[in-house]
């Protein structure tokens, strides 16, 4: 089944059968630019963010902060900037958490009472999501109304499909990675992703007015494996923040991070079995007993996420039995400013994951003039410039103006005042 890349419509399907479908759907119809139309629609001014299992400024690359931090709160900033304010509402992990923080001008992070004031196991938060959903429609009533509500990861589309109910505001989900996917991919030491997400995420994509899939592939498992309605399936890549993630002086990053040798691998990410860090360990591993005399040293960033709480000390067992304990550094989950230097500091960045649905660090890696591998090119000087190059072009055309840009769209497809349907006069 056709999935609509530049998706304003479906493809193989008459306008006049789409339209009736979107019709059905309560959809609304398209318009440029995620403002008001020529013909008079509504303006999108305010967005309902649903973030319920991971708090936006949560840092990337612990415990279940990863990517997807990173997007809601770079979009909400970019939106901002275009006059659209956005509510972020996550829940509460701890008595210390403020019920408003204002984040930036247009952006507020609002944490809601649901369950115990302490982290709990993502695989248990389906059971506190009905008191999350009430203590976001009793701040609804106090910071609402909202003009869409965007959902990030199933559980915020359970919530969110609920909100729309009373709030009459339609809904725009992102997923961020889907459990049939990674069960499909599972690798030694992993779990499965149980059964109750499967179910949350099959009604999310019969009930959100728009999904949207960072990239071709998600949209097609989207149709493929949840029979979403490919009219409804929008494709959005995520952007890079160019003025953080850029190419720049490589020896003085590597003299930040204390790193001396000839050449440097990185690897960032959280560790878990599904990010397949071993395979980075593994590939130095073969590298040195082919080039025992290569001077080269793996960088693993980041901190056990979910089930790999062991994988850190796993790993480190790992590289001293592969001979390499002494070429592989363990650095914690950076700070951005910080992580751009480990990706300036690289020669290039593996990306072992057994599945992605983007890849965000692959991106400000490109942009920062890395290559993004899985085959060694350290022998390869001039094809290894080559990519570099290659990489920071490619990452200089997603940046989350863009990703804002086309957001707005979207929105906007679903806040236009339908347009009447015309009445046909009976001829005797």
């Amino acid at each position: 089944m056709a999935i609509p890349v530049d998706s304003s419509s479906a493809p193989g399907a008459s306008s006049r059968v789409r339209g009736a479908k979107e019709r059905a759907r309560g959809f609304r119809g398209p318009q440029t630019n995620g403002q008001a139309s020529a013909s008079g629609g509504s303006e999108v001014r305010r967005v309902a963010v649903l973030s319920v299992h991971s708090s936006p400024l949560a840092p990337p690359g612990v415990g279940d902060s990863g990517g997807m931090n990173v997007y809601v709160r770079a979009l909400a900033r970019e939106l901002a900037a275009r006059g659209v304010e956005s509510d972020l509402y996550t829940r509460a992990a701890s008595p210390d958490d403020p019920p408003v923080v204002e984040v930036e001008p247009g952006v507020r992070l609002l944490h809601l009472e649901a369950g115990p004031l302490h982290p709990v196991p993502k695989q248990t938060l389906p059971r506190h999501l009905c008191a999350f959903l009430c203590s976001l429609l009793r701040a609804g009533e106090r910071y609402g109304p909202y003009d869409v509500l965007h959902s990030h990861y199933w559980l915020s589309g359970w919530v969110a499909r609920r909100a729309r109910e009373r709030w009459g505001a339609p809904v725009v989900h992102s997923f961020h990675t889907l459990g049939r996917v990674k069960n499909a991919t599972l690798v030694d030491g992993d779990q499965p992703e149980p059964p109750v997400r499967v179910a949350g995420e099959e009604r999310v994509v019969a009930t959100a007015d728009r999904l949207v899939a960072p990239t071709p592939a998600e949209a097609r498992q989207l149709v493929e494996l949840y029979a979403a309605s490919p009219a409804a399936v929008r494709i959005v890549p995520p952007g890079v923040d160019h003025a953080r993630f850029r190419p720049g002086d490589r020896a003085a990053a590597r003299a930040a991070l204390g790193t001396r040798a000839r050449f440097v691998i990185a690897f960032v990410g959280r560790i878990q079995p599904l990010k397949g860090a071993d395979v980075a360990v593994r590939a130095l591993a073969a590298l040195a007993a082919r080039q025992d005399a290569l001077d080269v040293e793996l960088l693993v960033v980041g901190g056990g996420s979910g089930n790999g709480g062991g994988e850190p000390a796993r790993l480190e067992r790992l590289a001293r039995e592969a001979g390499v304990g002494g070429r592989v550094r363990f650095l914690p989950p950076q700070p951005h400013e910080r992580l751009a230097e480990v990706f300036r500091a690289a020669d290039v960045v593996l990306v072992p994951s057994y599945s992605e649905s983007f890849g965000l660090v692959a991106l400000e890696a490109q942009a920062c003039g890395t290559p993004v591998v899985a085959a060694g090119l350290l022998a390869s000087p001039r094809r290894l410039a080559a990519m570099g190059a290659a990489a920071a072009r490619f990452a200089g055309a997603h940046g989350w103006d863009r990703t804002a840009a086309r957001m707005l769209d979207i929105y906007g497809e679903l806040t236009v005042p339908a347009a009447a349907e015309p009445v046909l006069e009976q001829t005797s």
